[in-house]
């Protein structure tokens, strides 16, 4: 197959690029040529490229910012979405998609299922929400994956801040009343290529789904099992666990509204493709065994 993957050079995408390899020929333009940000120019690039499948890894997700930014967020997060999903369906084309728990409010108290009505608290939620329905209403063969807290061996995620900051400082601050699922970029890519081959011999299975490591944490116990993990390998910090300091959401005000609870609840998933999440201390365990420090 050729495959069109966006966001190559993002978090996400530098996972799936080599999980879909097996698929067939990768193609991964640079943002300058593939600008979803341009919706309206995607259709004459997707009839350049023809791709045989399309994998969306590309998103806007300054999430504070995009409250400032609405038309920019939109436009990348939804009205692209709707171009390649309207031409993957008159195209016969397949589509896989990746939504945000950020859709949801949090308040539900329990995991978030697939059947919940979705009530995102900022800009990005919405347009991501927007972006999600876009792809399902299309006709297209489309998988949509929600996922969320995700963190790889790059920069720019909570993991590699926090090695950073534990690294710099003797005390560092966390909130600790936002629950969620820390999940790696890895498993998600690993699981999203093996539902879609799934999907692709049965020519069925197409839909929503919620993708996700297993367990659950707050941002706090998150920095707490990072500094604990590391220190365990060795790597050089200054701040241990101990000196984490819980705070509050409320403490650490932000211009976005964050939920509060956005666990996932993955059982669709595992039902429909047999695939068990791992526990996330587990793969975080794994992500920290061939860490690597970046470059400055």
């Amino acid at each position: 197959m050729k495959v069109l993957l966006t966001g190559g050079s993002g978090q996400l995408g530098r996972a799936l690029r080599p999980a879909l390899a097996g698929l067939g020929e990768v193609i991964a333009p640079p943002r300058a040529g593939f600008d979803l940000g341009q919706p309206a120019a995607l259709a004459a690039r997707l009839d350049a490229l023809r791709p045989e499948l399309v994998v969306n890894a590309a998103a806007y997700t300054a999430v504070d910012a995009a409250e400032d930014d609405r038309d920019t967020a939109f436009a990348v997060n939804a009205d692209a979405v709707d171009a390649l999903a309207r031409w993957a369906a008159r195209h016969g084309v397949p589509l896989v998609h990746f939504s945000t728990d950020y859709v949801f409010d949090g308040a539900l108290g329990r995991p978030c299922r697939e059947s919940d009505a979705p009530r995102p608290l900022n800009v990005y939620g919405a347009s991501k929400l927007a972006g999600e329905r876009a792809a399902l209403a299309s006709g297209a063969r489309a998988l949509v994956l929600r996922v969320g807290w995700l963190y790889g061996p790059n920069p720019g995620n909570f993991l590699a801040t926090m090695l950073r900051l534990l690294a710099e400082r003797d005390e560092v601050r966390v909130v600790a009343d936002q629950f969620g699922t820390p999940t790696d970029t890895g498993f998600v890519a690993a699981a999203a290529v093996a539902a879609l081959r799934d999907c692709l011999v049965r020519d069925a299975g197409w839909g929503l789904y919620h993708l996700a490591a297993s367990g659950a944490t707050s941002w706090h116990g998150y920095a707490v099992e990072i500094a604990r993990q590391a220190t365990a390998r060795g790597l050089p910090l200054r701040c241990a666990a101990r000196a984490i300091v819980p705070l509050a959401s409320a403490d650490w005000p932000t211009r976005a509204r964050r939920p509060a609870d956005t666990r996932l609840d993955t059982s669709l998933f595992t039902r429909t493709f047999g695939v068990a999440p791992p526990n996330w201390r587990r793969r975080l365990a794994a992500v920290l065994d061939s860490w690597s420090p970046f470059p400055t």
